[in-house]
């Protein structure tokens, strides 16, 4: 394929999305042309994590061959996203003291530094996890905030609090296989929020301060962003399909006709229609609970002037922008990409995190050479924050 050519491949729990992009030509952000799409039905997955390898290789060659045809070329590679309920990320604080006698900050002091950050992650929180990559949050010189890199800078005490994004290691080595027996080799993978960030978020609501939360079939996952970079993760296992299952109990209807009737596509008087909306209000709760919990034990409940935008899925449920802005004491809105590909226009949310591969995948050739085989997550990608700042909107 050639080097211009960019395929981001998702692989949710309800739905495989691949998109192919091309950067000889760009939109007006800056962004690779849309020029193939394809979706399929995912089977062999559960809560974002493989159940049946060769089910997903299945449902990944379908989406595949679907984008394919109308790109008119073949995908040999791609760019993957990671989610699901393995997925998660942990703060981590820690302090070195300077060796030299001029006490002047040097890149081996710093690289110390990373070192010992990853030393004291709590092996609680590594067993059985591989770290995706690390994102440096904050550089302090004798406790005082170093505003950018300290390079340079003197100080007797340095300190590091960095982001570490892992997911479970049997579930990336899986999901790897599975890309790998569809035919495709993996470039490499990021986090499905991350990337999902890319399109749905602008840079002056990542600076203020939101969370992102991407609302699939059977997880919620959530991005913290503040100062332009993420500071947290975290997925849950409850999703959209959580709603259908509650309206065909509650409603006493098939699974099929409570999906229609979640989606719109059913509507009239043989149901009750305050009941529906009491259903679905429910349950959303639920969600928006385990949101607030989170960004409770973070600190930043109530504090995000950018608010929550909602993507995924349950996005298109009615007024739940409503809910969330009264649940989290938050601005609230539903995120669009405006994604294009020819002369269609596709503002589906859903579609984000495939998309955002490619914009991820046009910057790769900044980064570092990577592993390509399926133990590379034994490798952390540690110049991630150096790439996210040189690219984001």
């Amino acid at each position: 394929m050639a080097r211009n050519i960019i395929t981001g491949i998702d692989v949710g729990s309800y739905n495989v999305k691949v998109v192919i992009a091309s950067t000889r030509q760009k939109n007006e952000r800056g962004f690779p042309n849309i020029i193939g799409i394809g979706t399929s039905e995912a089977k062999g997955m559960r809560h974002g994590y493989v159940t049946n390898i060769h089910d997903v290789a299945e449902s990944i060659k379908s989406a595949v061959k679907d984008a394919e045809e109308k790109a008119g070329l073949k995908v040999k590679k791609a760019f993957v996203s990671v989610g699901g309920i393995g997925l998660s990320s942990t703060l981590v604080s820690s302090v070195i003291m300077t060796s030299r006698a001029d006490a002047e900050v040097t890149s081996l002091e710093l690289e110390k530094l990373r070192e010992q950050n990853e030393k004291d992650i709590p092996q609680s929180l590594i067993a059985n996890r591989r770290i995706i990559y690390d994102i440096p949050i904050q550089y302090k010189i004798d406790g005082y905030p170093s505003l950018g890199s300290p390079l340079g800078l003197k100080g007797n005490k340095i300190e590091l609090k960095s982001l570490y994004i892992t997911c479970l290691d049997h579930h990336a080595a899986d999901l790897i296989s599975a890309i790998n027996e569809a035919g495709i080799q993996v470039e490499d993978i990021m986090a499905a929020p991350i990337a999902a960030s890319f399109v749905t978020l602008s840079k002056s609501q990542k600076v203020a301060g939101c969370v992102l939360a991407n609302i699939g079939a059977e997880t919620v996952s959530i991005a913290v962003f503040e100062n332009n970079i993420p500071t947290s993760l975290e997925v849950f296992p409850i999703g959209s399909t959580d709603i259908t299952n509650d309206i065909a109990l509650g409603l006493k209807v098939p699974l099929e006709e409570a999906e229609q009737i979640k989606i719109g596509a059913i509507t009239g008087s043989s149901y009750p229609r305050k009941k529906l909306e009491e259903i679905i209000a429910a349950r959303l709760s639920d969600i928006f609970e385990l949101i607030e919990a989170h960004l409770k034990k973070i600190g930043r409940n109530g504090l995000l002037p950018a608010g929550i935008i909602i993507t995924g899925g349950g996005s298109g449920l009615n007024s739940i922008d409503d809910l969330a802005r009264v649940s989290l004491r938050l601005p609230s809105r539903i995120g669009n990409i405006g994604l294009v590909e020819g002369k269609s226009s596709f503002k589906d949310a859903t579609w984000s995190v495939a998309y955002g591969l490619t914009i991820w995948g046009m910057h790769a050739d900044e980064g570092p050479e990577i592993d390509q085989s399926i133990e590379f997550f034994k490798k952390a990608w540690k110049s991630l924050i150096r790439w996210l700042k040189q690219f984001l909107p």
